[in-house]
Formats: C-alpha cells, structure tokens, sequence
C-alpha cells in the first residue's frame, strides 16, 4: 500500500521535520522571558480554557465572525478524525480508528462538519471584502494585518476540504468508503463522479488522498510560519492568562530587590518582558477586534492594540538569535535593542487610556495594558522620558498629595456646606464607624467632583450609615503614577495610605473614584493594604434595595456612561443602573456602546492630565454618542467621567439641554425623606 501513496507520506515526514524544529525555536524563543510569577494552571483556569475554546464564548459575542470561527474551529477539531483516516490509508486500504471504527454516525458527522467548514469560509471571506482595507481604511479591523496570507490560509483549509470529499467521492463509487449513505456529503460528491467510471474514479481516490495529505502538511508548515500560529498557541495562551484579565495591573515590581540586583525597571527591550508576555505576542491572531474598540485609534491617534503588538512580534522574531543564544549584555540591551522609540513610537505609548477595551474584546486573551505598562516604568525610571505634564502631575503626588499641588488644606473644603458633621479619624476610627469614605483627590479638590462627594455623604447619612473620612491624613492612591508608569511614586504612596489606614484600625472603604476603588480594591493587597472596598454604587444600590434610602421621583431622560474602571475592569455594570431605575419618572435608555462594550472618557491612564493635540478629542465622541440618545441627563458614576463628559457637552453647545450628573447626585435630589432614619 505504501507504494501508492509515497508523494503524501514523503510530504508528510518533511512537514513533521520542519515543523517540530519551529516549535523547538518557538519554544526556547518564548522561554527567553523573565519569569511571570502565578501564571500556574488552577481548575478557574482550566474551566476558563474550556469555556473560551471549546466554547468559543469571546469569539460568540460578535455573532457572524463568531459563528464563522466556530464552525470552522468545530469542523477542524471533528475533522481530525479524517486527518487521521487519511494518515491510516497510505498504510491500509480498511484502515479503521481503534474504538470508534467505521460506525454510519461517524461518516455522517464527519460530512456534516466539512460542509459547516465550507459555510464558515465562505462567512469569512464576505467579511474580509467587506472589511476590505483599502475599501474602508483605517475603519477596518484588518488595517494593518497581513490580508493576503489570510486569504492563503482561507484557501488552504478550503483545499483540505475539497481533496477529502473528492477522495471520499471517488469512495463512494469504488466501494472503498466505509460509512454507507450517511455520508451524505460524500455520496453527492460520488453521484457527480460515476459517469466516468470505476477505473477513473480508483484514480481519483488515489490522487486525492495524496492531495489531501500533501495539503494538511502543507497547512501545518504554513500554519507554524505566519500568523495562524494562533491556532497552536491560543489555548496554551488562554490556560496561562491572568485569573482576571483586568483590574489591579498583573504585576507588583519589588523595587528594593531590583535595585539591589541592578535589575531594570519595566521592560525598555524584548527580553525583559515575561515569558507569558512573549506568548501573548506570537498568540496574536490580528483580527483586529482589539483595534475596532480602541478609543485612541478610533480618534485618530496612531494606538492600535493590535499593531503594537504586531510589532513587538516582529522584534521578537527580530531577535531570535540574540534571544536564544543570550550572548548580549543584559546592560547593553536597552543601549542597542530599544523598543521605544526603536520599535513604538512614544506617541503610541503615551496614547494610551488603559481602558482595557483590548484586553475586553481579545479573543486570545492577551494582555495589552500590563505591556504598555511596563514600557512605560522603563521610560519613566530608567530614561526620564514622558510627557512634560505628566512630570508637573508627578512632582505634585510627590510634594502635595494630590495631582493638582493643591494639598491638604483644601481636603476639607466639601464639608463645609453640609449641615452635619462627618467625623475625621484623627487616631483610631471608632468601633460604631462601618465605613471610611475614601474622597479622593478629584472628590475634594475638584469643584464638579466634589458636587458628587457630597451627594453621597448627604445619602450615607440619610441612610444612617456611620461613616467616617481621614480628612488631611488622606493621599493621592498613585493611581494616575502608576497608570503613567511611575512605580515608585505608587509604590511610596501605596506604602504611606496603607499605614495610615493599618494604624487607625480600618476595615471598610467606600470609594466614589472607580480608580481609587479599583487601586484600594485589586492592587493595594500585593503591599499589604487588605481591606474590604466597595464602590459607592453599589453601597447605594444596596441601601435603596433594603429600603434605607427611599428613592423619589425625577422626571429625566438617562443615560449612563459606564466607567471603565468600575465597568471593564471591575464589572459592576447592574448597580449604578438599579440606582438610577429605582428612580420615579426616570427613563433609562442605553447607548450604542454600553456595559463592556463602554467607550472611554479619555482620562484613564493618567490622560486626565495630558495634553490630546492628536486627532479628535476623546471625551467629544462619546458625549456625542450620549446626547444622540435624546437623554435630558447623562448619569456617570467617577468623577473623571464626569469632568471629561461635562466638558463635551459644553464643547458641543448642550449646556442648556443636557445635564452630566453622578448617580449620588440624581438619587440625592429626588429623596422623598431627608430625615435621618433610625437604624
């Protein structure tokens, strides 16, 4: 039998060869990482892996090109079986899987699968016309991806599948298909083959099982050469993601050993990324799903989260040699290997909001943000290279507490119109106190902000929660240090708001910031700061469904914006929404761009305090998207969202037409009782 088929087993061997030393290289490429400390497997993770790949549950959320895929991921992984019959017949005619054998059903699933293959393909195409770069720009998700080896590999699979029904055709006519007429697609194809007869069609089966086999192994080379290497690497990539994609960055740096060993901080060339971050670039599949949610890209900015990665990945390649032999100086590295602006461009690195849409929308899980992150600390602590502005907000942390230079003597100033005390933790906070309001600095520096902060304290005290604030004593959480990568500012912020809140015995926090809750919540436990956080959101969802807070009536158009550090990042998507419809009167309407799929202020990042001269602003595209809902009202629930907001709406000329309020500001005003209840 041999003798019949010595083209496809010949094709075979060599494909094998070439691809087994691929992935040796690939192997010790990746593994030329620094180490990424938790990346172990878990049973969240394997359930993760099981739900994202064989469930295909990213992919299904935008649902044509997630039908397309799935069918085409379902239809290959049944279709091994005939990858494996068709191995088996260069060595015997009958050849038959151990335990499964020549059982009708097997036939029968096997066709119905080449058939959803053919269908998913042919999805694919109609949306890469219609996605067409050239036809749609910089407005196409494949802008900047490699098109045409797409259509090569689109064509390949598309031969695999021709040359086995062809050959399971010219079977079915020969007598050699094994499955009977429940192989439906098989036997179409054999009633079209008959009229040339049985000696012809014992040539076709022959010349197609070779072309078939010649194709997969030509597939499998093609495959571990280009961008398609995703379908090898993306479950390894997603069985080794981080337990939560977003929120508290995945790394917290100890700087006192990086520098005693003289270790670099952040990542200023290749190698100094994790091995997982390495995985993450050879995983990309550029579909650019990533860059059609990105809120830099779409204004104009020269971001693509995808293309950021794309070209990490080609200096990954780039460095093969150096990576796998390790012969450069690790001091030299960022002297002759570096990535900003050797490989990204500072205008890249700096457009970023950390909004987290990219890591929201991959479907392979990786992890953008933490990788501009960590070229940012290297371009802050090893080059002193950022924005002019980012260095007045640093030195301001640094020197007064807050990003503003304002200090501590305005922390107080929002209290002063309220006719109750609040008391501030002078010591020890007090057994009877449940919370610690965490103001932060746009809470108590910032006039709009602190409309907002005291909304809230006038319901927490309407409520009768016994709350108390750290007044002067409280700093900047460093957030907006960390986001520009200054870890060591975060880090000496963290350190001083950590002994603070230890020393005065707090247990609770509620934070009105979504980035002082995310930071106090997801970040500051790495430094020893463990503490119970809430989001003033759902503290008040929870106080109105326990009947503490008794909602009135407003009769206002809403729509919500939600905050990509309470929202994306956090997922607390229901409770600024049950607030806001507990309201009487309220008509709730959502945006086109809602809950996950929420489009970003403009001010994460540390962009609050940077200049946007490139492209269009922002904060003026998704005021436009708010107002194109007709609400009388736009309710945020951070005090970024709501500066950046505002000022859309008085650039658009709405000031007259439509309010941006906090959700604390909406529920406040249309109270019923204003008297304390007795709790």
């Amino acid at each position: 039998m041999l003798s019949r088929y010595p083209i496809g087993l010949g094709a075979t061997l060599v494909a094998l060869a070439i691809v087994g030393r691929r992935f040796v290289l690939l192997g010790r490429l990746f593994g030329s990482g620094q180490p990424a400390p938790g990346r172990r497997l878990s049973f969240r993770r394997a359930r993760r892996e099981f739900v994202e790949v064989f469930g295909q549950s990213r992919l299904l959320r935008w649902s044509v090109p997630g039908f397309a895929h799935a069918f085409t991921f379902w239809g290959f992984v049944v279709l091994l079986l005939t990858v494996i019959e068709a191995w088996g017949g260069l060595f015997s005619r009958t050849f038959a899987i151990p335990a499964i054998g020549h059982a009708p059903f097997v036939g029968f699933v096997e066709d119905l699968f080449s058939a959803l293959v053919l269908v998913g393909l042919l999805m694919f195409a109609v949306m890469r016309i219609g996605q067409a770069p050239k036809r749609r720009g910089r407005e196409s998700r494949f802008f900047g991806s490699h098109t045409r080896a797409a259509w090569v590999v689109l064509g390949m699979i598309a031969l695999v599948i021709l040359t086995l029904v062809m050959y399971r055709g010219a079977q079915a006519n020969t007598g050699d298909l094994p499955y009977g007429s429940w192989a439906f697609v098989s036997h179409l194809v054999g009633r079209a083959l008959r009229p040339l007869g049985l000696g012809t069609n014992r040539v076709l089966e022959t010349v197609f099982i070779d072309a078939n086999v010649v194709v997969i192994s030509g597939f499998l080379v093609l495959v571990a050469y280009s961008k398609h290497l995703h379908i090898f690497l993306a479950p390894v990539n997603i069985a080794f993601s981080r337990d939560r994609r977003l929120g508290g960055l995945g790394t917290t740096p100890d700087l006192e050993l990086a520098l005693a060993e003289e270790r670099a901080l952040g990542v200023g060339a290749i190698e100094q990324f994790s091995w997982k971050q390495l995985l993450d670039l050879g995983t990309c599949t550029e579909c650019g799903r990533c860059q059609s949610q990105c809120p830099a890209w779409a204004t104009g900015k020269p971001l693509s989260p995808k293309l950021l990665i794309m070209d990490l990945r080609d200096e990954l390649y780039r460095s093969k040699e150096r990576l796998v032999d390790k012969r450069t100086d690790p001091a030299d590295l960022v002297n002759t290997h570096a990535l900003v602006p050797g490989v990204i461009d500072p205008d890249v690195l700096w457009a970023c909001t950390t909004c987290g849409a990219c890591v929201e929308e991959c479907p392979v899980d990786i992890e953008h943000v933490d990788a501009i992150i960590d070229m940012r600390r290297h371009q802050v602590l090893e080059e002193s290279e950022f924005p002019s502005e980012a260095g007045a907000m640093m030195r301001n942390i640094e020197n007064r507490g807050d990003p503003w230079g304002l200090g501590t003597s305005q922390r107080l100033v929002w209290t002063e119109s309220l006719d109750f005390e609040i008391p501030v933790v002078m010591d020890q906070i007090d057994d009877d106190i449940e919370y610690l309001f965490w103001v932060g600095c746009s809470g108590a520096l910032d006039e709009r902000a602190r409309a907002t902060t005291q909304a809230t304290a006038k319901l927490l005290h309407v409520a009768g929660v016994k709350f108390a604030i750290l007044g002067k004593r409280e700093s900047c959480t460093g957030d907006p240090a960390r986001r520009i990568g200054n870890e060591y500012l975060y880090q000496t912020q963290a350190r001083q708001n950590i002994a603070t809140m230890n020393e005065a015995r707090v247990r609770k926090i509620v934070a009105s910031c979504p980035h002082c809750f995310n930071t106090l919540a997801n970040e500051y436990p790495a430094l020893g700061g463990n503490f119970e956080v809430v989001h003033h959101s759902e503290l008040l969802a929870h106080l109105v469904a326990t009947g503490r807070i008794v909602p009135g009536a407003i009769d206002k158009r809403v729509t919500f914006h939600d905050p990509c550090y309470l929202g994306r990042h956090n997922r607390v998507f229901d409770d600024p929404r049950s607030v806001l419809s507990a309201l009487e009167g309220v008509d709730l309407v959502e945006m086109d761009r809602s809950r996950e799929k929420s489009f970003c202020c403009g001010a994460g990042g540390a962009r609050m305090w940077l200049e946007e001269d490139i492209g269009t602003r922002i904060n003026i595209g998704r005021t436009k998207e708010a107002v194109s809902t007709g609400a009388s009202a736009i309710a945020t629930a951070c005090p970024f969202c709501k500066v950046m907001i505002d000022d859309g709406v008085k650039s658009e000329g709405k000031m007259d037409d439509v309010e941006v309020l906090d959700i604390a500001q909406l529920l406040e005003r249309s109270l019923r009782h204003a008297e304390p209840q007795d709790v």
